[in-house]
């Protein structure tokens, strides 16, 4: 028998086990061997033709990112456009120019631009190309959300370069393509619930205002009923565009050649301060006049980017505690029911409070405070060393580490060498009426040591702009929002009564941990339809997308 092992003659001393499992296939003809082979280098050929049209056309694209795998995708349909469905354009086209508005990304605009370009021009062959590449930029940059939206959409701006998107993603679009459903797959990109169409129609609304020139109103003082207006049609202008002052009611105001700060007036800037989260009080001040000249442009900008924000955010979660940073607010869900809203303090901007997921673990009733390093040596010691008996009035013990319970009496230690920065020991404030946690604290698990808890200092809900923590979440409502937490664990309201009037420190676990998101809203629109703006705390909103300026995209090398 012949030692050598050809195309279709396999040695059986080579390979005993295939006899012993399969049935030996008759050798291929010389001629059925030349045709495979034929049809081999055929295929080669073919991908290579598809190769060189792609490369033809990206040379002429400078945005294209992708082009041997869309050589690939190409030569695997066969050539066929993708993008021939009006409606399939226009949705993706839709959620593009959303994401453009939001000034995140320099290349999705560069994108979005050229595809208007090529559409105007009828260059069918570079928008079917391009459009296909965008697509899967813009499925990778969707996949990219949960791991980075948190800075792409808050300062950092998207990648420039975005990576591939994962097998799993492109088998879906793969069949999707295969069905004739990729309108069902580009509109299945976008973010789900109600939110995201709601300032959709929102942006609508207010482009149609922004190709006109938007009235300056600015007027220096406090406004008040009866204040003589120098520019009376101006804030009539705005109130009516805005959606704050009814179409009749600007009418019969203008009508009446009203000169002077009246009654109508001061109720339509009411619910212009209540969408913009001031004090409804009527009365035009510096806050209320800043939010006036806001244009058109710039709230389409804030809108646009809070709807790409709606990704990041829970949308149909059946329980879930949400705190929105710059409402200063919390509400809770339990079922889908709305079981309690607070007004809550978030941190102030040098200490800000993280954007995070978690959930709530215990409740712990009469907290000790383990006071955090940096306040310890940025707030507290300081106030140690100015007045001695500052941490024994307030209930302050000095703690040896933060592995021991030791404590360092206070008298020992001599305040006039201490450095705050090299302080050795660590504080501790004890229960009572003066701890910086009130009665209570909502333990939810993170990296970043930050919690929800009570308060002592209640006078502080009153102001409009809250971010004054150093970095926790204060509630307002804490004893209700205990109560509600513990029965739907099923701790009976006895037993939480009763926890409450004792001074004893106790931790009660949940046994239904309730999710927990601290999250970053300016724009949304209410359930009364109302479209609501909020004062950009942390400086989020005012930021310049990643610069691309260095991106080369003029030029590609082939394989």
């Amino acid at each position: 028998m012949t030692k050598l092992c050809g195309i279709g003659l396999i040695l059986v001393a080579m390979c005993p086990m295939v006899f012993a499992t399969e049935k030996i296939q008759p050798v291929q003809p010389l001629s059925a061997r030349v045709d495979l082979e034929q049809q081999f280098s055929d295929g080669i050929l073919q991908q290579k033709k598809a190769r060189r049209w792609v490369y033809d056309v990206a040379n002429n694209i400078v945005a294209i990112r992708y082009v041997d795998q869309l050589a690939d995708l190409y030569h695997g349909i066969g050539f066929v456009p993708l993008w021939q469905d009006t409606f399939t354009a226009n949705e993706f086209e839709q959620q593009l120019r959303i994401l453009v508005l939001s000034n995140v990304s320099r290349d999705f605009s560069r994108r979005y631009a050229l595809l208007q370009q090529y559409k105007k021009s009828n260059d069918w062959r570079h928008y079917d190309l391009l459009a296909t590449d965008t697509l899967l930029a813009y499925m990778s940059y969707i996949a990219g959300l949960p791991n980075h939206g948190r800075e792409w959409l808050f300062g950092s701006g998207v990648e420039p370069r975005l990576p591939f998107p994962s097998n799993a993603a492109l088998i879906r679009l793969s069949a999707a393509i295969e069905q004739e459903r990729l309108r069902q797959f580009v509109h299945s990109l976008k973010p789900v619930g109600d939110n995201y169409t709601q300032l959709l129609l929102a942006i609508e609304t207010l482009e149609s205002m922004s190709r006109a020139t938007w009235p300056k109103f600015y007027q220096s003082g406090i406004i008040r009923l009866g204040t003589r207006l120098r520019n009376p049609d101006a804030l009539i202008s705005i109130l009516e565009g805005l959606g704050d002052l009814r179409d009749f009611e600007a009418d019969q105001i203008r009508a009446a050649k009203i000169q002077h700060y009246n009654i109508d007036l001061a109720n339509a800037i009411k619910n212009f301060q209540r969408r913009h989260g001031l004090k409804p009080d009527g009365a035009i001040g510096p806050k209320t006049r800043q939010w006036l000249a806001l244009s058109p442009k710039l709230r389409i900008r804030v809108l646009a980017l809070n709807a790409q924000r709606v990704r990041l955010w829970p949308a149909d979660a059946a329980s879930v505690l949400i705190v929105n940073i710059p409402n200063f607010t919390m509400n809770l869900w339990l079922d889908n029911r709305h079981v309690l809203g607070s007004k809550v303090i978030v941190g102030r901007p040098s200490r800000r409070t993280p954007l995070m997921t978690s959930n709530v673990a215990s409740v712990v009733f009469n907290p000790y405070w383990n006071v955090p390093m940096s306040i310890m040596r940025k707030d507290i010691l300081p106030k140690a060393q100015r007045d001695r008996g500052y941490l024994h009035r307030n209930g302050f013990a000095v703690i040896r580490s933060w592995s021991s319970s030791e404590q360092i009496p206070i008298h020992t230690i001599d305040w006039r060498i201490v450095n705050a920065k090299s302080f050795p020991y660590r504080l501790r404030q004890k229960p009572g009426s003066k701890n910086a946690l009130g009665r209570f604290k909502f333990n939810i698990p993170n990296d970043d040591a930050i919690y929800l808890h009570d308060t002592p200092s209640k006078r502080l809900f009153a102001k409009e702009v809250r971010a004054l923590s150093s970095g926790c979440v204060r509630v307002e409502q804490a004893s209700d929002l205990a109560m509600v937490l513990l029965n739907y664990s099923g701790v009976p309201e006895q037993r939480v009564n009763e926890l409450k009037a004792r001074t004893k420190t106790k931790t009660v676990g949940l046994h239904k941990k309730i999710k927990v998101h601290l999250i970053y809203q300016t724009a949304w629109v209410d359930e009364q339809g109302l479209v609501n703006f909020r004062d950009d705390v942390y400086d989020y909103d005012n930021f310049v997308a990643m610069s691309q300026n260095q991106e080369l995209f003029t030029s590609r090398n082939e394989e």
